[in-house]
């Protein structure tokens, strides 16, 4: 725990929010983004002021910890500003899907073993505490971490565009800035994770790496997809243990088929919609059809609250993120 509290500090020091003017715009620092809270947080509470939590996913994972700016937003004002939801094309069943990432991922190459190191993509929404004006805010992320729980946390701040700009909303979003908003190295011992040690390409290997990031007995598939998506900030997986995710996944209940689509980065994919257990959001799955491999899991607000619109993407996590791009 001491570990954690001292690298929250570094965190938060980068970030800087004790300085930052009431009406400044989010600190990209503290805008990498607030994947894992969005996926765990209850619907927001009436209060006087409302506050916008951007917490990074790779953060929460070098840090434990939860790194926030906030931005005031008048209550009662649905945050409108997001990226445009991707566009399905009728295709494959839930269990064709599935099984057609599985042989694709077995005729494929990938990494010979779990790899320590995580390249992904993520956004965040830079809102103008007066005007309500928004941006949407592409951060580019790379975590590599080792053995004796040292590390480093970059992330670069990708090119930011109106989310009523169609134009912008066409194809592949994301596109480099080459503007680096953090560089944390992580000192030995600092590193959080429930699973230090490289593990196995076995069904019951998954199932235990799964189960250690948080996945219950008799998941739904909402909950498979929640662990999975833990487990792949930390480890880059190989085609082997992608497939038995898949197939953890497959055994699984609310799965459904989207069809295909073009992602954020321009890549082919099947998506997969799995319903959260409260009923307030929905995730899609994303599956290379180059690969076979989980490229991505994007959040939408089925219920309407004083922030987020019913329909709204609020949170979007792409992996095998083209190492050119994020640096």
């Amino acid at each position: 725990m001491t570990a954690d509290r001292d690298l929250l500090e570094r965190v938060l020091t980068q970030a800087d929010p004790a300085v930052t003017p009431r009406d400044a715009k989010p600190d990209a620092a503290a805008a990498i983004t607030r994947e894992r809270i969005i996926r765990t947080a209850a619907t927001p509470r009436p209060q006087r002021r409302r506050a916008v939590a951007w917490v990074s996913a790779v953060a929460m994972a070098a840090a434990a910890a939860v790194v926030a700016v906030a931005v005031l937003v008048p209550q009662g004002t649905a945050m409108a500003g997001s990226p445009a939801p991707l566009d399905f094309s009728e295709g494959a069943s839930t269990a064709d899907a599935l099984s057609t990432a599985q042989s694709t991922l077995a005729s494929t190459e990938g990494p010979a073993a779990p790899e320590r190191v995580v390249r992904s993509a993520t956004w965040g929404l830079d809102i103008n505490g007066n005007t309500g004006a928004t941006e949407v805010v592409p951060q580019l992320n790379t975590l590599r971490w080792e053995p004796d729980l040292s590390g480093r946390m970059v992330s670069v701040r990708g090119v930011a565009y109106d989310p009523a700009d169609a134009s912008a909303n066409v194809g592949a979003e994301i596109s480099s800035s080459g503007e680096i908003v953090v560089d944390l190295p992580i000192e030995p011992g600092q590193f959080t994770t429930p699973v230090p040690d490289v593990f196995g390409d076995t069904r019951d290997d998954l199932e235990a790496v799964l189960t250690a990031f948080g996945m219950p007995a008799d998941p739904t598939g909402s909950e498979v997809v929640a662990a999975a998506t833990s487990v792949l900030e930390q480890w880059t997986l190989t085609n082997a243990q992608e497939a038995q995710v898949l197939e953890i996944l497959a055994d699984s209940d609310g799965v459904a088929a989207l069809g295909t689509t073009t992602d954020r980065l321009g890549r082919q994919a099947a998506g997969l919609r799995v319903i959260t257990p409260d009923g307030a959001a929905s995730d899609v799955v994303l599956l290379s059809l180059d690969t076979g491999r989980i490229i991505g899991v994007e959040r939408t607000n089925l219920i309407e609250n004083d922030l987020i619109a019913a329909g709204a993407i609020v949170a979007y996590t792409m992996w095998d993120v083209d190492e050119d791009l994020v640096r």
